[in-house]
């Protein structure tokens, strides 16, 4: 058929009218949720085995991403098509296992057939469905019931506002499965060790930091040619300027050394300790580099200087640090 001229107010009308549809069936949602929803977090909390997740057709595509935020926040799972459950994949379940399975009607031929298999095994079934009277939900364990007064296509047909309903009933699960546990940024960050996200969460200012003989420092009696020297060094615009015992005594910088030749000073005889940035910003080598970029971010600076509990010098890093480490 060929597609008709349709104005762009039309197009914004009909995707609000979806947008509002699907809106009102999580809300639906919402307010129905029960003791049913509690006793599957419970199944799922004792299970000592794997959840393992099956839908067929765009359940499945739901099923998937269920299985993918389950398995990333906690709680081990997987998915299983049901198609390939009758050809062998049904070796998968083991019986300490929780089958989820999703099916909008609750009456998908391919999960109804190996439902009495599911159980044979000795696995636990929770369904979610849009049919409290289906065979599914009555033979499951835990029913949840995911059911939507109409679908956002204009035909009624299409899963819409069905599957929304059923991925946000997983992401809840996930959620409270999540809080029951204790999962906490850490955890996340185990299972996210790729892109930003894991960089964000597992790089500390101790794998950026430059240390040992990286580390631009000289005394407080050094002379400001031999500390433009270190800095020339070591390349990060910025030295250390420490007190016998290695504590901070101050910082110079590029800025510093601006602001100085704003001033008459006699560059072969100044004295660091002179010129220097007094009670200099720091940071701990243990805290996260992301707690770096904010600290600087706060403070309008580039560099950092790393300390230990007794301020005793042992790292510096600047933005550029940051940013080659993904981190910003």
């Amino acid at each position: 058929m060929r597609p008709q001229p349709i104005s762009a107010e039309h197009l914004l009308a009909l995707a609000r009218q979806v947008l509002d549809i699907e809106a009102d069936a999580l809300r639906a949602l919402s307010t129905r949720l029960d003791a049913g929803f509690a006793d599957a977090v419970q199944l799922i909390l004792v299970c000592r085995g794997r959840v393992v997740v099956s839908g067929m057709g765009k359940s499945g595509h739901v099923g998937s991403k269920i299985a993918a935020t389950l398995a990333s926040t906690g709680t081990p799972a997987f998915f299983m098509h049901p198609g390939e459950a009758s050809h062998g994949d049904l070796g998968m379940i083991a019986p300490d296992d929780v089958v989820l399975a999703l099916s909008n009607s609750g009456e998908s031929n391919e999960i109804v057939s190996i439902v009495p298999l599911i159980k044979r095994r000795g696995a636990k079934l929770i369904a979610m469905t849009g049919n409290p009277g289906s065979t599914m939900a009555r033979e499951a364990d835990v029913h949840l019931n995911a059911a939507v007064d109409k679908e956002a296509c204009p035909l009624n047909l299409a899963p819409t506002a069905s599957t929304t309903a059923a991925l946000a009933l997983g992401d809840a699960l996930a959620v409270a499965l999540l809080d029951a546990r204790g999962f906490s940024a850490d955890d996340f960050a185990r299972t996210h060790p790729g892109g930003s996200l894991g960089r964000r969460l597992l790089v500390h200012v101790r794998d950026v930091m430059h240390a040992g003989d990286d580390l631009p420092k000289v005394g407080r009696d050094a002379s400001l040619k031999a500390a433009l020297f270190e800095m020339t060094q070591k390349g990060l615009g910025m030295t250390a300027v420490v007190e016998a015992d290695g504590k901070v005594a101050g910082l110079f910088t590029d800025g510093d050394l601006r602001r100085a030749l704003e001033h008459t000073i006699d560059l072969q005889q100044a004295k660091i300790a002179d010129l220097m940035t007094r009670n200099p910003k720091t940071i701990r080598a243990d805290e996260l580099a992301v707690a770096a970029v904010e600290k600087m971010d706060t403070l309008k600076i580039n560099g950092l200087l790393v300390v230990d509990t007794d301020h005793i010098l042992v790292g510096a890093l600047n933005m550029h640090d940051l940013l080659k480490a993904g981190v910003v």
